[in-house]
């Protein structure tokens, strides 16, 4: 078979007379990639005699004869296309040793278990080799947006370019929209409980409900930060942040946080800037807003510690607050600047 393809090779591309199968050749190649293996070093062969011929045609011919180089170039068009596919066909065959690589159909296929993932219970039906190895619970019992790692939610680009959670973006939208900026104890008074709870629920789905109270948004802002597994600034060790006192200092800790750490922080602080711009307001000055977000900023067990390390970081948050309102001069953020997130 492979004698009688490589005539037929041979004879379809001497003939100027005939157009070969183009179709039927390359289709060939693809469905017997052994073949290909024992024919592309002729082939290649025969496309440098091919060229060479071309080459010396040009040189010598004095009289144009537009027919029969046209034939020459249809020639060795199809070639070309012919060698390509072959090509292609062999690298598929290829393995790292030279040697050709079959791949059957699947053998001793057998059912042993269904798995399924629950959002409240986590994977259920696995087997018990697997389950020492894999959580048996979801990361959070009852939130998907809430209390969980940041690597496996969604994200969007605020006006800044930085990428953070898209509730983050959701919340802020529904805040500023309805005029949360300008309500007095923003993000100090307390939301109400219930529905504070039926917003927390409607997000899991990814809804917003009407008639929520702005407290309700800020609330939740601060409890998904408080509910994050690992603190925003808990990648900075206690002492680095105890020793900060300068501007400086403070810029230094924050190059030293990972990406998605920075940009939260440039987030929120962002966000704490916009409240402070409208204190005539909202009655929310810069240590005021510095203190209600410093203990949502770090996972600490120990209350006395904590206690002793939230001032600490509300003297960063309050320094790269005054940073940012210096930068923005007189500027105001406009509340519909915002970038609009209509679903999570």
């Amino acid at each position: 078979m492979r004698a009688s393809m490589a005539d037929f090779l041979h004879s379809s591309l001497s003939s100027s007379s005939q157009t070969p199968s183009h179709t039927a050749l390359i289709s060939y190649f693809n469905q017997h990639p052994h073949d290909s293996r024992t024919i592309i070093s002729s082939l290649s062969t025969y496309h440098a005699k091919k060229e060479q011929e071309q080459e010396e045609y040009d040189e010598d011919s004095d009289v144009n004869d537009n027919s029969k180089e046209c034939d020459n170039q249809r020639g060795l068009t199809f070639l070309t296309i012919v060698l390509t596919s072959v090509k292609k066909s062999f690298l598929k065959t290829a393995s790292c040793g030279g040697e050709s690589m079959e791949v059957g159909w699947p053998t001793n296929v057998r059912h042993v278990a269904h798995v399924t993932f629950d959002r409240f219970h986590g994977f259920l039906g696995l087997p018990v080799e697997f389950q020492p190895h894999v959580p048996r619970k979801a990361p959070s019992a009852s939130t998907t947006v809430f209390g969980v790692s940041t690597e496996s939610m969604q994200v969007s680009y605020d006006s800044r370019g930085n990428s953070v959670p898209t509730i983050l973006l959701l919340l802020q939208h529904h805040l500023y929209r309805q005029g949360g900026l300008q309500a007095e104890g923003i993000f100090r008074i307390s939301a109400d409980n219930s529905q504070e709870e039926h917003l927390r629920t409607q997000l899991n789905r990814g809804l917003v409900p009407d008639g929520i109270d702005v407290h309700c948004f800020a609330s939740l802002i601060k409890a998904w930060f408080r509910e994050l597994p690992t603190g925003v600034l808990d990648h900075l060790s206690r002492n680095q942040l105890m020793q900060c006192r300068s501007e400086e200092e403070c810029l230094g800790l924050v190059r030293l946080l990972p990406p998605m750490e920075t940009a939260l922080l440039d987030w929120l602080i962002n966000l704490m800037a916009d409240v402070v711009q409208h204190e005539q307001f909202n009655k929310m000055v810069t240590h005021n807003i510095a203190m209600v977000f410093a203990p949502n900023m770090t996972q600490m067990t120990d209350p006395l510690t904590a206690l002793m390390y939230v001032g600490q970081v509300m003297k960063f948050l309050k320094t790269l607050i005054l940073k940012t309102l210096r930068e923005r001069g007189g500027s105001v953020t406009n509340p519909s600047s915002v970038p609009r997130v209509d679903m999570l």
